[in-house]
């Protein structure tokens, strides 16, 4: 049994280019891109192939990771050159610990898309979150610049932590709005005061 939460955190994982709490919004997982380049595959074969990516994720968000998995398995036997899959496999890998699966898998996902549309996207970001985790902020940087100018807005917020120097100002800004705050509250606490002495 899924609780709200958890669907949530899965869905942030599964979209990683939707704002966290907007689950409700999109349809699951990178299953139904309308990409052009799922015209290049034959619509009866790439609707069981979507069915079968859709399965998957479902499976995934109410915690049956295998057999999130398996569906994904399937999907790509059927269909080995769509992006897709490979990139809601990686997820799937990712919850089960297996970085190193899910690294390939998003490998494979940024090949097969040419780093391009809606797949290219999604597995740039997640390869880019993957890289960053292990200390790789080169390489994520690269790949979180590449999915933000495909229009990633998750990327650029990861890239804008990513920057020291907006780390810098952020904290600068943030001291200068307490001191602000801190000022106004002294004086209206010494307005009161004066105020209490008049009367």
């Amino acid at each position: 049994m899924c609780t709200p939460n958890d669907k949530a955190v899965l869905h942030a994982l599964f979209n990683p280019n939707v704002p966290f709490g907007n689950f409700d919004e999109q349809s699951p997982g990178d299953i139904e891109d309308n990409e052009d380049l799922d015209e290049r595959f034959p619509p009866a074969l790439l609707q069981q192939v979507c069915a079968l990516e859709r399965n998957g994720v479902e499976a995934a968000e109410c915690g049956d990771v295998k057999t999130a998995i398996l569906r994904f398995n399937e999907a790509i036997v059927l269909l080995p050159g769509r992006a897709s899959a490979y990139n809601n496999r990686a997820q799937a890998l990712r919850l089960q610990g297996d970085v190193t699966g899910a690294l390939k898998d998003l490998d494979r996902a940024v090949e097969l898309s040419g780093a391009k549309g809606v797949s290219g996207q999604k597995a740039l970001v997640q390869r880019g979150l993957i890289l960053r985790l292990q200390g790789n902020d080169d390489a994520a940087r690269k790949d979180l610049q590449k999915a933000a100018q495909l229009g990633s807005a998750f990327a650029k917020q990861q890239l804008i932590l990513m920057n020291p120097y907006a780390a810098l100002c952020n904290n600068m800004l943030r001291d200068m709005v307490q001191k602000l705050h801190q000022k106004e509250l002294n004086a209206e606490t010494h307005k009161d005061v004066g105020d209490d002495r008049d009367a």
